[in-house]
């Protein structure tokens, strides 16, 4: 059933975007007035530029765990650990936006960087080009970790 490819990039999209639609449901509905009342650093970028990067960033983890399932020697396990990052992608939004816990964020965030550089090694042995695809998603997971960290200290 999912040797389909259009049918397993379907499922891979929507399961992938669903983080980013319960997330982006938590950041819209309950971050106000809380957040604009943080004081945030000088590197903070503006805020319209969250929804296009992380837009692109589902996009590419979408591809990156499709190119992994429709390679010969993929494991379950990878599977299941790109299923259990989602969740503490989600749950960053969540805690950080809906709790306004900056500091359980923070954690939350540690984790979901480590499971990013588990799936990166694990997606290295099997296949590149979903190696590649996660490095920005990385990158930007560590950009939001030194913004989180900020917050907490300025606040």
């Amino acid at each position: 059933m999912l040797k389909n490819k259009f049918f397993s990039f379907i499922l891979f999209f929507v399961i992938t975007f669903s983080a980013s639609f319960i997330g982006g449901l938590a950041s819209i509905s309950l971050k106000e007035p809380w957040y604009s009342q943080l004081i945030k650093s000088n590197y903070n970028p503006p805020d319209w530029i969250f929804a296009p990067v992380w837009t692109t960033l589902y996009l590419m983890m979408t591809l990156a765990i499709w190119f992994f399932w429709h390679t010969k020697n993929r494991d379950m396990n990878t599977v299941y650990i790109y299923f259990i990052h989602i969740i503490f992608n989600t749950t960053w939004s969540i805690v950080f936006f809906g709790f306004h816990q900056i500091f359980l964020a923070l954690i939350v965030l540690i984790i979901l960087i480590l499971l990013i550089i588990i799936l990166i090694i694990r997606f290295k042995r099997v296949n590149f080009v979903s190696y590649y695809l996660m490095i920005p998603y990385l990158l930007w997971c560590c950009y939001a970790l030194f913004l989180n960290f900020n917050l907490l200290i300025l606040n």
